[in-house]
């Protein structure tokens, strides 16, 4: 057992060592070929900006995965389930960073990774709601794939300002390994927790002020993965889907209510903009820092508490999502979430 966690211990620091090595390189790589994010109308940032660094986290968290499977702690066919729909939501990003793809395109690579998953994982767990167990059969298959495919879009519209991206997959994935170290399963905390040193490598390179920007490849690839983690843990323990969904709530409040606004108005959802609640704050403050900071606060202080209330089963799992959501929603609407930019000059 000892050995066992001094060879996870070292394969987290070599995937840790290595993102960070690896977005350096890439970074150079950017500057050298002008890989270059410009600002325009429509940026949070003002400096140009070398993109691309999401590779970085792609690369080691996909060749830690056969490891894991290797030490035990990840099943052989969770490590395909997550490492194959991964990497074709990576290729996606990577191609769109360096081109364009049409969004239906886009669109239709993303169902197939959520497919993917929903495939390797047996479709959508049953959910626990006030009690009651809900199995979905095959209609499950249908809101499962509508979920990831949200997951992984939500965090594409979300990584728009330095850091961001990056503190919230890591605390995601940590707050989510330990409820499983809390309940006695550790094992199961191997993948996200790998996932984690993948992303804090690269954000020494990310952190405000950013000296390179994760991309589309990055943070699609983080949105699909964190999703198939969260549905990994309803199979586990129901009740873990609904603490997931607290951790990620920052993301999945300001996400869902600027394209809530944004639809009202009957803009095209795709288009950049820059009317996320956090974009506007980080307008208002006049730099990045304060809202990263202020959203690793809100996440440690508020959403994990909640989220661990409804994963040792003090609080039912719906109850927790309003609990956490209603003060978030609330916040982000007198941020400004959704609202046009006109409209507020």
């Amino acid at each position: 057992m000892k050995n066992d966690m001094l060879l996870w211990g070292a394969l987290l620091l070599a995937v840790l060592l290595a993102a960070w090595l690896l977005t350096a390189v890439l970074r150079r790589y950017a500057l050298a070929h002008q890989v270059i994010d410009i600002p325009n109308k429509r940026s949070s940032h003002t400096m140009p900006t070398p993109r691309g660094g999401g590779v970085a986290i792609v690369a080691c968290f996909l060749l830690s995965l056969p490891v894991l499977a290797m030490m035990g702690w990840i099943g052989w066919s969770m490590a395909y389930c997550i490492g194959g729909a991964g990497l074709v939501v990576a290729l996606l990003g990577f191609l769109d960073d360096h081109g364009h793809i049409a969004a239906r395109w886009r669109l239709l690579g993303h169902f197939a990774a959520a497919a993917w998953v929903l495939f390797w994982m047996g479709g959508l767990p049953a959910f626990s709601v006030f009690g009651h167990m809900w199995d979905m059969g095959w209609f499950g298959y249908v809101l499962g794939a509508l979920y990831l495919v949200w997951v992984l879009n939500l965090y594409n519209f979300m990584d728009g300002i330095d850091g961001l991206a990056s503190v919230e997959a890591i605390f995601v994935a940590i707050g989510g390994a330990s409820f499983y170290i809390i309940a006695g399963d550790t094992s199961l905390a191997g993948a996200p927790v790998a996932l984690a040193c993948a992303v804090a490598g690269f954000l020494y390179w990310n952190f405000p002020p950013a000296k390179i920007f994760m991309g589309d490849a990055g943070s699609g690839f983080l949105g699909v993965v964190l999703g198939a983690l969260s549905l990994q843990a309803a199979w586990v323990e129901p009740q873990l889907f609904w603490s997931w969904l607290i951790l990620l709530g920052v993301f999945i409040v300001d996400a869902s209510l600027t394209l809530f606004r944004r639809l009202l108005r009957g803009e095209r959802v795709y288009e950049a903009h820059r009317s996320h609640a956090y974009q506007w704050a980080a307008r208002r403050f006049g730099k990045h820092l304060p809202v990263t900071l202020s959203v690793i606060g809100l996440n440690l202080c508020w959403l994990y508490p909640v989220a661990w209330f409804v994963a040792v089963g003090k609080l039912d799992g719906v109850i927790g999502v309003v609990i956490a959501y209603v003060p978030l929603a609330f916040l982000a609407f007198k941020l400004q979430g959704g609202q046009a930019e006109a409209a507020a000059v």
